[in-house]
């Protein structure tokens, strides 16, 4: 018969391999209860890697399309246009005298290059109003034919009045210096230029809820967003280009 020290040694020793299962097993559990919460952690991330994100907006050079043929238009009167050195076209300025004349050549689409401005329609003028009122400077054009009286659509002289610093110089690829050169009137002071295989992109916070703009330092360039030319193409408006600056080309 066994002692009762043996008893209780065996006793203590069942306990102990009694209490190391149960260590054990609860470990094991543990383990498993781990490796399901860390399952549902990695669910969880890939549904979260799923989600659509935020989609980030899309940049356009506008301008008119130059399809090299001779234009058939143009200033009778340049006098009543500002000096050379006024950028910005004023909203004072009187109505522009403009000669039609399809026997010289093409007649104006929907947006031609008049000087530092456009040439514009009446309906392309419907559609930047629409889209971006604040952005543009609109003067009537008082058009004329060689014979009797035009009887056409209204054309506008217009500028793109807002300029924004935008660019995010660390992400383009552009030359960026301090202009030299005095014959230039931003001489002394800091300008882009653009070189083979040029890239701009541009700060979504600097732009905010403009549509279309000129850039800083480099104002003959405009920009207009995706939602300005969709508004264009849906309008139906002709020979105006649009290129995605964000991707370079050599």
């Amino acid at each position: 018969m066994a002692s009762s020290e043996e008893s209780d040694s065996s006793r203590e020793a069942a306990g102990f391999f009694v209490e190391q299962s149960i260590v054990v097993s609860a470990a094991r559990h543990c383990g498993h209860a781990f490796q399901w919460v860390q399952v549902m952690s990695d669910d969880k991330a890939i549904s979260a890697a799923k989600r659509p994100r935020a989609r980030k907006r899309r940049f356009y050079e506008m301008g008119p399309d130059f399809n090299g043929g001779r234009p058939g238009f143009w200033v009778a009167d340049e006098s009543v246009l500002p000096p050379h050195r006024v950028y910005r076209l004023p909203a004072s300025t009187p109505p522009v005298p403009y000669m039609f004349d399809k026997s010289d050549g093409s007649l104006p689409y929907d947006l031609e290059v008049c000087f530092r401005w456009w040439l514009v329609s009446d309906r392309t003028k419907a559609v930047f109003e629409r889209v971006d009122p604040e952005a543009f400077v609109f003067v009537r054009c008082d058009v004329r034919v060689p014979q009797g009286r035009y009887h056409g659509p209204d054309y506008w002289l217009c500028d793109v009045v807002r300029v924004l610093d935008a660019l995010d110089e660390t992400e383009s690829c552009l030359r960026i210096g301090v202009r030299d050169d005095v014959r230039y009137i931003d001489h002394g002071q800091k300008y882009y230029g653009f070189i083979p295989g040029y890239k701009l992109v541009f700060r979504e916070a600097a732009i905010g809820n403009a549509h279309i703009f000129r850039m800083a330092y480099d104002e003959a360039t405009v920009i207009c967003d995706q939602e300005f030319k969709d508004a264009c193409k849906s309008a139906g408006l002709r020979r105006i280009r649009f290129r995605d600056p964000s991707k370079s080309r050599y």
